[in-house]
């Protein structure tokens, strides 16, 4: 039986994200809009689902902490959100964790979106 590799840091977690297809990260723009890199969507909370969430926290600095969201939105199209917190987040006043609370979360089994080929 093969032994599972985990996934420990933010770096792996992505380019396996990557090797899946999912490379489109969502990001607060601005203007204060949650939009797609990849797409140029424009989303609100009630387009998207989080359905995996995926924790970091910095061994050696603990500034160096982030989640990472992964999201599906209305039209069954995948991505992400990475929020850094700490010293290191870019998202000012409450507007960005405004928009994350309100999207609806179902979590998935991780396999579903790592599954082998």
């Amino acid at each position: 039986m093969e032994k599972r590799q985990e996934m420990t840091t933010l770096s792996q977690v992505m380019e396996k994200l990557r090797q899946r297809g999912v490379d489109n990260e969502i990001r607060m723009n601005e203007n204060k809009e949650m939009k797609s890199e990849k797409s140029g969507k424009v989303y609100q909370p009630e387009d998207l689902i989080i359905f995996r969430t995926f924790r970091f926290e910095g061994d050696s600095n603990p500034d160096d902490n982030a989640v990472l969201y992964v999201l599906e939105d209305k039209d069954g199209e995948l991505g992400y959100i990475i929020d850094a917190y700490g010293a290191y987040s870019s998202h000012e006043g409450s507007e960005f964790d405004d928009f994350l609370k309100q999207i609806k979360v179902e979590d998935r089994e991780e396999q579903e979106l790592f599954e082998q080929d």
